[in-house]
């Protein structure tokens, strides 16, 4: 039974490695969709450009692209584009831009022009019937809007929420029921009380780990799943965008510091055994260690390393472009696809790795703030 299940394991991360390297094969960066090419990837500067846009967040939802009588096509659906402009709101699909990313698109709505340049949407000045840029390729004539669109990444938030919602949901109904787990459940409760038993009891302490225990469960879930997500074929980047990892870490922020009781603030603010004049020295330390940078190494740690290794991953399935004048198509694409296996298989476990990280971060900050002092 053990060998069943490593067999199907293997196969299922031989297959995401492959369907990986598929969908890289046939991608493109929608700035070269025009070229005589027909759209590919070839050279290193558009294999260069294609992963720098592929960790990005989109406005559509594209599963893969192909080639047909020299143009590009691309299989996906448009997702809603809701923009605050200087008009009021404003909504459309994103399909109006037809893929487009550099500007030549102009979408006209309620008097208004919009155009999408490097994955961001522009108003177009009054009087503007095209984009201008400057030397650096940043439009001239034309202001960013306050953009609240459904994109990729909120997709694959809203795609995961409701996961999980419908996963632990069952859980709790057996628990109730049952009061044994069976099914996919059974998978859940162990995880479940290892989160609690060797991360929220150990690091916030037997009297208030129960309080917070519900928020940790939350992150781990939501952050494991989400960077196994991103190793699908789907081509999910949540976790590497920085805004999500700066909500999750405002999210701890706030609860530690609302939390945080007497002997906290009092240790922060005005630390006693030392003398009166290092005191103001370490509150300024203290307040910005617990303001400024414990939720700042909580954020860019989580997008850094889950950004890092999509890059990585998809640098090593580019050698099968870059290398296959010297190495020949078969060998290039061989060594790969070999490379990117293995990293892919580094990648599943880095994808634990920083949901752990991050919830026992979290679970400590909250154990240092709730953490009862014994005077004498």
């Amino acid at each position: 039974m053990k060998i069943a299940q490593k067999t199907i394991k293997f196969l299922l991360i031989a297959a995401i490695t492959l369907f990986t390297s598929a969908s890289f094969a046939s991608g493109s960066d929608k700035k070269h969709d025009n070229q005589n090419d027909g759209g590919r990837v070839n050279t290193k500067e558009e294999v260069e450009a294609y992963i720098l846009h592929h960790i990005k967040d989109s406005h559509d939802f594209s599963l893969f692209s192909y080639t047909s009588n020299g143009e590009r096509k691309h299989v996906g659906f448009p997702l809603p584009v809701i923009l605050w402009t200087s008009e009021g709101l404003v909504t459309f699909m994103s399909s109006e831009f037809h893929h487009n990313d550099d500007g030549h698109v102009i979408v006209e709505k309620n008097g208004l022009k919009f155009a999408k340049v490097h994955s961001k949407i522009y108003e177009l000045d009054n009087g503007a019937s095209s984009i201008n840029f400057d030397e650096t390729h940043h439009p001239t004539n034309a202001h960013k809007t306050l953009d609240f669109s459904i994109t990729k990444s909120v997709v694959g938030i809203l795609l995961i929420g409701l996961l999980l919602l419908f996963w632990f949901s069952r859980l709790a109904k057996q628990y109730k029921t049952k009061k044994i787990p069976t099914g996919f459940a059974r998978v859940l409760e162990p995880l479940v009380i290892y989160v609690r038993d060797e991360i929220a009891r150990p690091n916030i302490g037997d009297k208030h780990y129960r309080r917070f225990t519900g928020y940790l469960l939350t992150v781990f879930f939501f952050i494991w799943v989400l960077n196994l997500a991103g190793l699908t074929p789907l081509g999910f980047n949540v976790t590497g965008q920085l805004a999500v990892t700066g909500c999750l870490a405002i999210f701890t922020l706030i609860i530690y510091t609302v939390s945080g009781n007497k002997d906290y603030w009092m240790h922060m603010i005005w630390m006693p055994g030392v003398p009166v004049l290092i005191r103001p020295v370490l509150a300024i330390i203290e307040l910005a260690g617990a303001l400024l940078i414990k939720p700042f190494s909580l954020l860019v740690r989580l997008f850094a390393n889950i950004s890092a290794g999509h890059i990585v991953v998809m640098s090593l399935i580019a050698i099968m472009f870059t290398l296959k004048e010297s190495l020949g198509v078969v060998g290039a694409t061989g060594l790969s696809l070999v490379l990117s296996f293995f990293i892919t298989l580094i990648e599943v476990l880095v994808a634990f790795l920083q949901a752990y990280i991050f919830t026992m971060l979290s679970a400590l900050f909250i154990g240092m703030a709730v953490a009862e002092h014994e005077h004498h």
